[in-house]
């Protein structure tokens, strides 16, 4: 197992902390911290660098999916829910139970919740897009606020580009 190496990316809702070894990015999580602690170093991964730059492009409106290598580890239900929340188009929307049915659970929908919450690839995999069936904004573990923010920022980008 190669060293899981960290950086910090400073993104207009707050410090992104991204965490990885050479062979994929292991978690983008927020932070809580006013100011950057890990900066690139001359052994941060290329994968970590790259990942920086997506994220970077994505919050200027200029990339709306990613292909940085990814390694995710969970249960195999949320392996599935982590995989359906990815078919989540850019800038729409989908339910928890859109994804419970989605992943052939469409009882389901608490324990979609909570894989959801335990998704440690913030934005990458775009858990930010899923909303209570109401169509309100429900449950995020970067904070309400940020997922509102992701999800104008997305609708922005796109109207802009239509």
């Amino acid at each position: 197992m190669s060293n899981l190496h960290q950086v910090d990316l400073q993104t207009p809702i707050g410090i992104i902390e991204i965490m990885g070894t050479e062979e994929g990015v292991s978690s983008v999580l927020f932070t809580e911290r006013e100011e950057i602690k890990h900066c690139v170093q001359p052994d941060t991964p290329q994968v970590l660098k790259e990942c920086m730059t997506q994220l970077e492009e994505y919050f200027r409106g200029e990339r709306l999916e990613f292909s940085v290598p990814v390694m995710s580890k969970g249960t195999e239900f949320q392996t599935k829910v982590w995989s359906a929340l990815t078919t989540v188009g850019y800038a729409e929307t989908a339910s928890y139970r859109d994804i419970a049915v989605k992943v052939g659970s469409e009882r389901a929908v608490r324990a979609v919740g909570n894989a959801n919450s335990k998704n440690k690839l913030t934005i990458i995999v775009p858990c930010h897009r899923v909303i209570g069936s109401s169509g309100k904004l429900t449950g995020y573990a970067g904070t309400l606020s940020r997922k509102e923010w992701l999800l104008k920022h997305e609708q922005e980008v796109r109207r802009k580009s239509l």
